[in-house]
């Protein structure tokens, strides 16, 4: 698997990412985000102006396994987000979408401070912690987890996130989930 920048919010990258097969996968014709990607075959180096502009073609990336976004914070300079996860259906649960944002997160943090993330499911939430993130105790309105890399009290804070996904309505493969996930500490972190 090869990870590569595709470039900044200011660089305007665009994907055209089959919707049948990713999640968010109109969010990623957008081009007011940065755009990271995780992906199988040649180098970028190799294949010249490669990805083509989502409005310039009608093909999607066959080749692109996962995706994430990136902007900056509004109101803090040292603050970058990252967005929309997504990993092609094939492939989750493979750990790619944790490795994508180790590295989206690793170039970030070269001239910012620190990277966070909003996590809605527990499943997600233990991905972002594989990447190094962090339960910071915040909220957003929407009733997402705020994670936070780096995190100097990532492992004192672990099971506090899982205890608010415990207060809320759950499927039972959430539920079993945190049942094991239950006095356990935080994932090793995979390097970026």
């Amino acid at each position: 698997m090869q990870y590569a920048v595709l470039g900044g919010p200011d660089d305007g990258p665009t994907l055209r990412l089959d919707w049948r097969a990713f999640s968010y996968a109109g969010k990623f014709v957008m081009s007011n985000t940065g755009k990271a990607i995780a992906f199988e075959g040649a180098p970028l180096a190799e294949r010249g102006a490669w990805p083509p502009a989502a409005r310039e073609t009608d093909e999607t990336l066959s080749d692109v396994v996962g995706a994430v976004s990136f902007n900056d914070d509004r109101t803090d300079s040292e603050t970058a987000w990252l967005r929309y996860v997504t990993v092609r259906e094939d492939r989750r649960g493979d750990g790619v979408g944790a490795q994508l944002c180790a590295f989206a997160a690793a170039h970030l943090l070269a001239d910012r401070e620190r990277v966070k993330i909003a996590v809605n499911n527990p499943f997600a939430y233990e991905a972002l912690h594989k990447a190094g993130f962090g339960f910071t105790g915040e909220e957003t309105g929407i009733a997402e987890l705020v994670l936070e890399r780096p995190c100097a009290d990532r492992a004192a804070r672990y099971q506090d996130g899982f205890d608010v996904y415990r207060e809320r309505d759950l499927s039972d493969e959430e539920a079993a989930f945190l049942d094991r996930k239950a006095g356990c500490g935080p994932p090793a972190v995979l390097s970026a």
